[in-house]
């Protein structure tokens, strides 16, 4: 099912017993996010704090901060849903038959039906300041660490656009307040919007953007999505809810934004600015240095009537973002196989914070096919940033980290089956000895074969027979024992 916008998701959320709403006063600075990390680490439910004391508007969080909330707000009961839908889409096998044929047309029509679509007033715009009238203190931004350099607003969809190309670009950066009508922008080095912005800078052009809060979970799932540049977030937020999401263009800059979002910025980066920004506790646990960052100057802010702003805490895992992480996990899969098809399955442990560690199983069939899959994942896209991937045989459930961990500790001779290298790594990443590339280590915790110079016979592993198993399982049940 698709929700209409923020609000809506949230009604849903409280009629699955999924939200609870705080009514006492809750300070935006450290005390929410206190409570948040609590609640997370129990398993919680979504907050909506209604009356936070700084602000004008409720605040809405950890409303992914479980698999089932994730799940519902992609409307789908299992988030490997998508996944087989994708896969579906891309087989490459030529249609078979009348069926085959109508199957791909289907396919096709599918697809055509979800770009974004312009619509001329939206609920976003019912409320418009601009000039003096802008005011980010209206809205409760946290300051979520005793060390953060100030209020930063940390869900915050970023929009903008190529300016020789058009090409829109649709991200999550994080958004240091540094007064009430401007923010710093975080834009990491890997990032499209990166590039939207040296281009600018290279004409001597302001960058025009826009930022939109509580928009649909779809939508927003789409600006973390690690999605290729020539692929539009809102066509694919559009696959997501399986209906067109609805745009208005801004007022003051020619850009367009959902037109359901709650709040929504509008401004520009003039060229050549940087400010300081940071400190910031990041999701790596770790405080990010100060750095400077282009600065946006915000000309309009617009909203609905009663609009409710929507924000994360980041911290050291587990935190709300892990159920995001295994979104992305999941739904990408099959486009992983595309380019790496040896893949049999993969896993990206939170604990990792999703790009520091793959686990991957294949199917084995030559030698150092184990390094090749490893060569393959650092050169697929954001993949490039992953620091270690362990590789398994097809039949070590890569979910299961005990499983993998004796794989990996037991069946790797680390003088011969570890493969060293150096490349691009996360800007946040504090361990490079130099920023922005640093260290890769790949593991072959596959059986080895006498093609690699294992010449000693690979041993059979201990498994009980079938007959035993069954015979077992039957007296279990007859006992009552689960």
């Amino acid at each position: 099912m698709a929700y209409t916008d923020l609000k809506d998701f949230l009604l849903a959320l409280e009629k699955a017993g999924e939200l609870v709403r705080v009514t006492a006063p809750v300070d935006p600075d450290l005390e929410i996010s206190e409570i948040v990390q609590r609640v997370v680490k129990a398993g919680g439910p979504a907050l909506l704090f209604e009356r936070p004391t700084r602000g004008d508007m409720p605040l809405a969080i950890n409303i992914f901060g479980t698999e089932k909330r994730m799940a519902m707000a992609l409307g789908v009961s299992s988030l490997n849903e998508i996944g087989d839908r994708i896969g579906a889409m891309v087989k490459p096998e030529l249609p078979v038959g009348w069926s085959g044929i109508r199957d791909g047309i289907g396919k096709l029509m599918q697809l055509k039906s979800v770009p974004p679509k312009r619509v001329k007033t939206a609920p976003c715009q019912e409320l418009v300041m601009r000039g003096d009238q802008v005011d980010l203190n209206k809205l409760p931004a946290l300051q979520t660490w005793p060390g953060d350099g100030g209020i930063f607003h940390n869900f915050g969809l970023t929009h903008t656009k190529h300016p020789e190309t058009g090409k829109r670009n649709l991200g999550l950066y994080r958004l240091q307040q540094h007064s009430k009508n401007s923010l710093g922008m975080h834009w990491q080095i890997h990032k499209d919007s990166t590039a939207h912005h040296a281009v600018a800078e290279r004409l001597g052009q302001r960058l025009p953007v826009a930022v939109a809060f509580g928009c649909d979970p779809a939508v927003t799932y789409a600006a973390t999505a690690p999605l290729p540049s020539d692929i539009d977030e809102y066509l694919f937020a559009g696959f997501l809810r399986g209906e067109r999401v609805e745009m208005v263009d801004c007022l003051t800059v020619p850009l367009q934004v959902p037109a359901h979002a709650q709040v929504v910025l509008e401004g520009y980066v003039e060229p050549g600015e940087r400010l300081p920004e940071g400190p910031f506790g990041d999701h790596t646990g770790f405080y990010t240095p100060v750095e400077p960052f282009p600065v946006l100057h915000i000309t309009a802010m617009t909203m609905q009537r009663e609009p409710v702003y929507h924000t994360i805490v980041t911290s050291k895992p587990p935190q709300e973002d892990g159920p995001i992480g295994k979104a992305t996990e999941r739904i990408f899969l099959p486009l992983l196989k595309i380019v790496v098809p040896d893949i049999v399955d993969y896993n990206l442990p939170e604990a990792g914070v999703f790009h520091n560690c793959v686990i991957v199983s294949i199917k084995k069939r030559y030698p150092k096919h184990a390094q090749k899959v490893m060569n393959a994942i650092w050169g697929a896209h954001m993949m490039s940033l992953t620091k270690l991937i362990v590789v398994v045989d097809e039949d070590c459930d890569v979910h299961d980290y005990h499983e993998v961990a004796f794989r990996a500790f037991g069946n790797v001779d680390y003088s011969r089956d570890v493969l060293m290298t150096e490349g691009p790594v996360d800007h946040l990443d504090h361990a490079s000895y130099n920023q922005f590339w640093g260290g890769k280590m790949g593991i072959d915790a596959t059986r080895k074969t006498p093609e690699e110079g294992y010449h000693r016979g690979w041993p059979e592993e201990m498994t009980m027979s079938a007959d035993i198993v069954d015979k077992v399982t039957r007296r279990w049940k007859e006992y009552g024992i689960s």
